[in-house]
């Protein structure tokens, strides 16, 4: 149970209301007879996140067909797995009996010979078998209610999304077949154009892009809000192996459950917190309420452990079995843990914005965690991949020369065998090319993922550094086996360590829950408020009042900000989040002063990018990437280059050199129109899209002058993006070199960060860039097995569960 004292001194964040001047009692006259309308939608948090589905998912035939599917999936699991128990003679299968084929039409020499038809039982025998298994009948049973409430829910999806379709073809005017047209932002454009026209929400004139996040994000908020501020148990203290990060989806299910949506859960339907845990007078009641609640249903969990359990390894088996044997070294790719997509995650970051980042992320964070070999291990796999691949050729020959080797008892089981053998060990042994570089790989990894903690400075090259990055970025075979275990340890979680959390959890909802009009209650964390969550160690010193106990951790609240306002350059920002962001821009501009020119800096870009890749053209593949490819070159420890005519730079003054020279672009016009919201070649008469009066950076006439041959060969919202994604990457590593700098000059040790690099001066093709093509696709994302669904398909899940279950509701805020 928490320490009671130790929240005397937290005050309760009073509530704040996003609403513009006189529209807080705003209620608008709905007309009548409009039956294509979509006037007062009555619950919008629903309805927002199926549309973003909708657009993610690819429209309704693919959503339609993915579900129909995943019935015929279940469905097969459970009649396959049903016929191999009870249906399928072994002994005859394995030789263990003798077949005799007696018939006259047989060859006398394959009269001993096994088919499959003498394997299979009939389909009476088969029965008999599974009416004399009670055990088999009951998990029929549950197996078929199971799969009769997906029925009803896949049902229930195909109303609710046709209504969808029909929403984007005659209120959004979006037709099916250009539906992968249009990125969320140009859909998001079109809700809230659409506001102006009807209103559905009624409580404000106007949405911005912010209220369309808040009802998407509004619980996704909140959970990265507790894993950023450590209030969820996922951290155990293991014996022998120490502090282990946990986290599976039927554990975030679970959390879910209890704290949103669930029966008992602080939720009183999908937009308020109930009004009793608003108030501070009856906290130990409600955590004594909370703690029988989480007890309930780590009992529930472990009375369906036996079934969940064994749908898990069943699941996995059916899953994994094909692609192991086919690709064995797949389970030892990485994969963004669960933990990490939390961690890392932004607030008012929407599925397919983290998805890119972190796919951008990917071979970086792969680089870096490959390049730490352990010098024994290598040698030990160098030696047995020799033995076993020397055995595996012989073999090979053998059946090669004589295919009646195969006969042979147990040769494909040894060739099979020897063949996983060699290709795990070979994933061991280092690549003889590699070069030993984790402090760059590491920025670059920052560089995408944009979070790291601040010992990992200076710290690259250790063990734990990597290991802690494990946690973020971990072994498939990992991940299998923590869902494989998953319905064992949720219970133990829940009972054991969630309820003592009860206390603390109640006093987090309490204190972080804000209620704006029109959209509800919402984590006051979402509001990337400055001055009520900012941290002074990162740039908004003097400019926020927030205690230890309010400031977000890791600079979130301050690089959420400034990613969702680069993301969103059309957004408004309230005041001292405007202040927090000038405040940066002019820091930007002082440290400008002291780096390298901006023209320096792209001179040596594709150089720079050659350097970080292992493919020869990838400073042709993402011109936007090699804008930040010197900064990675110049971390300290580097050295320098013909110091004696060019002044010291640091990481932060070479990225705050390209961002000063974003922002040296000329006034845009504030148009609203689509075609504004693009940009062109500097032939175009379009621009950047900037909102009157915004303060972010925009691409000046250099960069784009430098890059008009490829822009026109590509869709405009797409070189928009990567400018985006570039412009972000470099205010990551901006913010947390100044950060490191602030920290170590608070401990007089400013030195350690400003060891000078130059650079070497080019006289030609000077501020010039190559024609490429900017492709948001050029690093892949991780690729999926199979097996267990997708956070953002989990949450879909949850969202129809939800809307089915719900009745008739009170009119929402």
């Amino acid at each position: 149970m928490a320490n009671f004292e130790a929240y005397q001194e937290y005050q309760r964040i009073e509530d704040f209301e996003d609403s513009p001047p006189g529209e807080e009692d705003l209620l608008v006259h709905v007309p009548e007879g409009l039956r294509d309308s979509w006037h007062h939608i009555e619950n919008l948090d629903i309805f927002f996140t199926r549309i973003y589905h909708f657009h993610q998912k690819n429209g309704f035939a693919c959503m339609m067909v993915s579900e129909f599917f995943e019935l015929v999936q279940f469905l097969f699991v459970v009649t396959f797995t049903t016929f191999l128990f009870n249906c399928v003679e072994y002994d005859i299968l394995f030789a263990n009996r003798a077949v005799n084929h007696t018939s006259p039409s047989v060859n006398p020499l394959d009269r001993s010979k096994v088919t499959l038809p003498d394997a299979i039982l009939s389909s009476h025998q088969c029965m008999e078998r599974i009416q004399d298994s009670s055990w088999i009948i009951f998990l029929l049973i549950m197996a078929a209610i199971f799969w009769i409430y997906r029925l009803i829910k896949v049902i229930f999806n195909i109303l609710s999304y046709w209504e969808i379709r029909q929403f984007y073809i005659k209120a959004l005017k979006i037709r099916m077949e250009e539906l992968c047209n249009f990125t969320w932002q140009e859909v998001q454009d079109r809700l809230v154009s659409l506001q102006r026209e009807q209103q559905m929400c009624i409580h404000k004139k106007e949405l911005t892009e912010l209220d369309i996040y808040h009802r998407i994000l509004r619980f996704k908020n909140y959970t990265v809000a507790m894993v950023n501020k450590s209030v969820l148990p996922v951290r155990l203290n293991l014996p022998m192996l120490g502090e282990v990060i946990f986290l599976t989806q039927g554990l975030k299910y679970n959390f879910e459950l209890i704290l949103f949506w669930g029966p008992g859960s602080l939720f009183q339907n999908k937009w308020n917190l109930h009004p009793k845990y608003k108030r501070a007078g009856n906290r130990l009641e409600l955590a004594r309420q909370l703690s029988r609640v989480i007890l309930l249903a780590g009992v529930a969990n472990l009375l369906l452990c036996p079934l969940v359990l064994v749908w898990q390894v069943l699941y996995a088996f059916f899953s994994y079995a094909e692609v192991i044997k086919r690709e064995p070294g797949s389970l030892g790719a990485r994969r963004w843990s669960l933990y990490g997509r939390l961690y890392l995650r932004h607030f008012n970051e929407l599925d397919h914005e983290l998805q890119g980042r972190l796919g951008r992320g990917y071979k970086p964070a792969a680089k870096y965690m490959n390049s730490f070999a352990s010098p024994l291990l290598a040698v030990l796999a160098r030696n047995v991949a020799f033995f076993s691949g020397s055995v595996l050729a012989v073999l090979i020959a053998l059946t090669v020369y004589d295919e009646d080797v195969l006969t042979v008892q147990h040769i494909l089981t040894a060739i099979t065998v020897l063949g996983v053998v060699v290709t795990v060990t070979r994933s061991f042994i280092p690549d003889e090319h590699m070069v030993w570089c984790p402090e760059q790989l590491l920025q670059c990894v920052l560089a995408h993922i944009h979070y790291m903690p601040d010992h990992w400075k200076a710290s690259a090259n250790k063990c734990e550094t990597r290991d802690e990055l494990a946690q973020l970025f971990q072994y498939k075979a990992v991940f299998i086996l923590e869902e494989l275990i998953s319905p064992v340890i949720t219970p133990f979680i829940l009972i054991f360590l969630l309820r003592q959390k009860s206390l603390e959890i109640i006093d987090f909802f309490r204190n972080f829950t804000v209620e704006v009009v029109g959209v509800g209650d919402i984590c006051s964390f979402a509001q990337m408020d400055i001055r009520r969550h900012g941290n002074p160690q990162w740039l908004s010193e003097g400019q926020t009042e927030a205690s230890v106990y309010q400031q977000a951790e890791n600079g979130k609240t301050e690089l959420s900000l400034m990613h969702f306002t680069i993301k969103n350059p059309r957004w408004q920002p309230p005041q001292d989040s405007s202040v927090f962001i000038s405040h940066l821009k002019e820091k930007v501009q002082q440290d400008a002063q002291t780096g390298p020119s901006t023209q320096l800096l792209l001179s040596e870009t594709s150089l720079c990018a050659s350097l970080l890749s292992d493919q020869p053209d990838a400073s042709t593949d993402n011109p936007l990437a090699s804008m930040f490819a010197h900064q990675l070159l110049t971390a300290p420890g580097l050295p320098s280059r013909d110091w004696r005519f060019l002044p010291p730079s640091t990481t932060a003054s070479a990225a705050a050199s390209v961002l000063a020279s974003l922002s040296a672009s000329q006034p845009c016009p504030a148009a609203r129109s689509r075609s504004d919201s693009t940009l062109l070649p500097s032939g175009s008469r379009h621009s950047l899209p900037q909102h009157h009066g915004s303060t972010m950076y925009h691409s000046d006439r250099t960069v784009v002058d430098s890059m008009s041959a490829s822009a026109s060969r590509l869709h405009n919202s797409a070189l928009l993006t990567e400018f985006a994604s570039a412009e972000m990457s470099l205010h990551a590593i901006y913010m947390h070199e100044v950060h490191q700098l602030n920290s170590l000059s608070r401990r007089g040790g400013v030195g350690l960060l400003q060891a000078p690099v130059p650079l070497k001066d080019f006289n030609s093709t000077s501020g010039q860039l190559a024609s490429t093509s900017p492709d948001s696709h050029s690093v892949p994302t991780d690729r999926r097995l199979g097996g267990w669904m997708e956070e953002d398909e989990e949450e879909e899940e949850i969202l129809n569960g939800s809307a089915s279950n719900s009745g008739a509701v009170s009119e929402e805020p």
